[in-house]
């Protein structure tokens, strides 16, 4: 092994000779580079093989490369690459074939050959490179279309990208993604050679000579990819897709007509269809026969009159398809013209006319989903319609009797409107839902009596939580109340609920460290307690916490009535209760701690 890394280094001599002789580096950075390439040559041949070290070599000599690329920069000598970046740039792919050959399976790192070749190395051996990934990952649709997008895009090569299509489509002939991007190449292609023919003209060249049929000029295989797909892939999202996709190239108004035409022969029975159909009137132009608006916001009206337009096209829908699926678009769609910024009062009032009038509509025809409940009530808070708020989430909790999100929205409406029924909403919301679901509903109860209520109900609530609620939920239901006690009445009523919960298992560390943290902010500080409290949480979490430890320690050294001879039993009692990781970090903390205080 020895005799081949030294003929790997010797290999290195020529190019390191030209860069000291050249003035890139100095003598010493050349012995420092020969020291640090012969430990990584040396970990690459050995017999154990690791890929983090064939990542850091790579690493090592891209960032010599880069040094070499900034040097040449700042003297500005740009000779000798064939003997130095070229020779740096082979050793680097040799050493990314050797891993990619070991580990194949490895995704990120054929990624990482592709990106080092796409900077350094030529477009004929990234192809190669390509190549070879596909063949072992050729169940990866996105490895092929990366491939035939540089292929594309950066080879300028149209048939070998399309000959990658067609070879990945054969492993994945039902791929959406594939026929979208390949469907994309076909129209760039197309659009590619117009402007080419367009050059062409403008130079008063021959063009009956070269290769431009008119078929192809047209985007007719792109058409023909376009029929293909949608034989194979069914359903209006795809068709849509493709449709998206043709609109982004002007030239191909024709089929664009097709694909149009087709979505809404073959896709009438999906809300998808529909609602492309209808935001389609916000893109067209009005006529040149309309009437056109005499005010003072012509804009305006216009927009309101595409909405107008839109908005008959989804009321069309919801007749001919009256699901719940169709409501949410329309519903939908009315929300984001509502959202969209206007000073138009006009448009504002149609907006938000529009959009009540499809939630009660949903409603009445009991084809709003809880979600749009939810959304319905937020927006009439939002322009304060407190009685109609409270009608409809009156009705989603009638509805969805289970859901404690429909009876937080009522509770949020009745709070927002003052309602002297609070309590009592409270208590019947918690016998309609099961108490494993019912924290977000004691958090709103407490928080909002702790507002409005004496500290004895506040407190009663609190207690009446910490019983029912039980498993992990409970956690932060004892952190609030304690957190309370603390903040409402002061430090003898925390240290009370303390006690009261300390066994009520489960808790959390900041629990413990809260009651910590209480202790230290008295002007009395007593050590007795804060022994009592990490004594305590030690019990809970003294296993896996190595900070209580460490911060225990601290205490008893820093507090004026601390025991620095306890710090020793201290620490055999945490080496014996940590288990694994938390013992080794607890041991390096300590060290550090000791080796601070030298």
């Amino acid at each position: 092994m020895a005799e081949i890394i030294q003929e790997r280094i010797e290999d290195r001599l020529p190019e390191l000779e030209q860069l000291e002789r050249i003035g890139l580096f100095s003598h010493a950075e050349i012995k420092a580079i020969i020291k640090k390439a012969s430990d990584l040559e040396y970990r690459i041949q050995r017999r154990a093989l690791f890929k983090e070290d064939f990542i850091n070599y790579v690493q090592y000599e891209i960032n010599l490369l880069e040094l070499i690329q900034r040097r040449r920069t700042r003297i500005g000598y740009s000779f000798k690459k064939d003997e130095i970046e070229n020779s740096i740039v082979r050793r680097v792919q040799g050493v990314f074939r050797r891993a990619s050959a070991k580990w194949k399976d490895d995704v990120q790192l054929w990624l990482s050959y592709v990106v080092f070749c796409k900077k350094w190395a030529t477009k004929v051996q990234l192809s190669k490179v390509f190549s070879a990934m596909l063949a072992i990952h050729s169940n990866k649709p996105a490895l092929w279309i990366m491939a035939a997008k540089w292929e594309m895009e950066d080879r300028l090569s149209s048939e070998s990208a399309r000959q990658l299509f067609l070879r990945a489509l054969r492993f994945h002939p039902e791929c959406p993604k594939l026929y979208q991007e390949y469907f994309r190449m076909e129209l760039m292609h197309a659009e590619k050679l117009r402007k080419e023919k367009q050059e062409f003209e403008k130079a008063k060249m021959e063009v009956e000579n070269l290769d431009y049929p008119e078929e192809i000029l047209n985007g007719e295989l792109a058409r023909i990819i376009y029929k293909n797909s949608v034989s194979i892939i069914k359903g209006a999202e795809f068709h849509v897709s493709l449709l998206s996709i043709a609109q982004l190239f002007d030239f191909a108004k024709q089929l664009q007509k097709e694909i149009y035409d087709d979505l809404q022969a073959l896709h009438t029975d999906d809300p998808l269809t529909w609602d492309y159909v209808a935001r389609r009137e916000l893109e067209i132009e009005s006529q040149p026969g309309e009437e056109q608006p005499a005010t003072k916001q012509p804009k305006a009206v216009e927009v309101g009159r595409k909405e107008e337009r839109c908005c008959a096209v989804y009321e069309e829908a919801v007749k001919t398809l009256p699901t719940e699926a169709m409501w949410k678009c329309y519903i939908n769609f009315c929300l984001e013209r509502l959202t969209k910024k206007t000073n138009s009062e006009f448009l504002r009032e149609k907006r938000l006319g529009r959009t009540m009038f499809a939630f009660r509509k949903a409603h009445e025809l009991k084809l709003l989903p809880e979600f749009q409940y939810k959304q319905w009530i937020e927006l009439l808070l939002h322009h304060d319609l407190f009685k109609e708020a409270l009608e409809v989430a009156g009705a989603g909790t009638e509805l969805f009797r289970d859901s404690v999100t429909m009876w937080q929205m009522k509770l949020q409406v009745l709070i927002k409107s003052e309602s002297t029924d609070i309590a009592m909403l409270f208590e019947e919301a918690f016998a309609h839902l099961k108490p494993q679901v019912c924290l977000p509903l004691w958090i709103s109860w407490v928080e909002w009596s702790e507002g409005t209520k004496s500290q004895e109900d506040t407190e009663a609530i609190f207690k009446k939580a910490v019983l029912a609620v039980t498993g992990a939920d409970s956690v932060i239901l004892k952190d609030k109340y304690l957190d309370w006690a603390y903040r409402s009445v002061g430090y003898k009523k925390a240290r009370a609920v303390f006690r009261s919960l300390q066994e009520s298992r489960p808790f959390s560390v900041d629990f413990f460290r809260k009651m910590i943290q209480f202790e230290k902010e008295q002007e009395s500080c007593k050590m007795a307690n804060l022994r009592e409290y990490y004594e305590r949480a030690l019990r809970e979490f003294g296993s896996v916490d190595s900070d209580l430890w460490m911060d225990y320690i601290k205490e008893e050294l820093n507090h004026p009535l601390g025991r620095p001879e306890n710090c020793g039993q201290i620490y055999w009692r945490a080496m014996k209760m940590l288990q694994g990781e938390s013992a080794e970090v607890f041991v390096a903390k300590h060290a550090m701690h000791q080796a601070g205080q030298l």
